[in-house]
């Protein structure tokens, strides 16, 4: 099999979801912006129950927020968010990737690496930086895996839902991105070797770095 994506038929709040979560991460449509259903249902050309089915599901992913008398709106960029967010990545993606190593398969590590490769690529080109966070997500899923631990698992997922539009900022604004190839490089090469401790350590690092520069970024955008 190779790791192409099969043919999925998608419901209508489906689709509304994936739009809205990428106008949000991308950041066209900005942080504490009114996301008024009767508007997005028109544009999207949709009824409005989709689309507040939608907003319902990214309120629960963090990306939008209910308030009284205003509606829903994209959430805000919060420098206490940021660190809250990748403390917990920091302490649960190293206690997965610990229990992981140990049982990591040949197939798991050729998987993460066919990954990193078109993580690497997308990189290269502008236009694709909608990708970056799918292909990062599903290397460090395949690292994690072998955990055998899905319900964590899950949590990182929400959790990396929630970081996506910070880990852009840095890539995008920070030059984030050769020192971020560079580690996923090493961590790879950690995992094939089985050196749990630097494997760990490096994971670590990565996390809470990128968190350092982005809390200057959120710092910037919200002065």
């Amino acid at each position: 099999m190779s790791r192409t994506t099969p043919i999925v038929h998608k419901t209508r709040t489906q689709v509304v979801v994936e739009v809205l979560r990428e106008k949000i991460l991308s950041g066209e449509i900005a942080a504490g912006e009114p996301l008024r259903q009767s508007a997005l249902a028109e544009a999207l050309n949709v009824s409005r129950i989709p689309v507040r089915e939608a907003l319902l599901q990214l309120e629960a992913e963090g990306l939008v927020k209910f308030e009284a008398h205003k509606g829903a709106t994209a959430t805000e960029l919060s420098v206490e968010q940021v660190t809250e967010l990748f403390e917990l990545r920091a302490l649960i993606e190293t206690d997965l990737l610990a229990k992981a190593i140990p049982n990591i398969t040949d197939e798991l590590l050729e998987q993460a690496e066919g990954y990193l490769n078109e993580l690497e690529a997308a990189f290269k080109e502008e236009d694709a930086v909608s990708s970056w966070s799918e292909l990062n997500t599903k290397f460090h899923t395949c690292l994690y895996q072998a955990a055998n631990r899905p319900h964590t698992l899950e949590v990182v997922h929400g959790l990396n839902t929630n970081c996506d539009r910070y880990i852009r900022l840095q890539l995008l604004l920070a030059g984030g991105i050769p020192r971020a190839a560079q580690d996923h490089r090493d961590l790879l090469d950690y995992c094939k070797t089985q050196q749990i401790d630097k494997a760990v350590v490096l994971l670590k690092d990565h996390i809470l770095h990128a968190a350092a520069a982005i809390r200057e970024l959120v710092a910037q955008q919200v002065d």
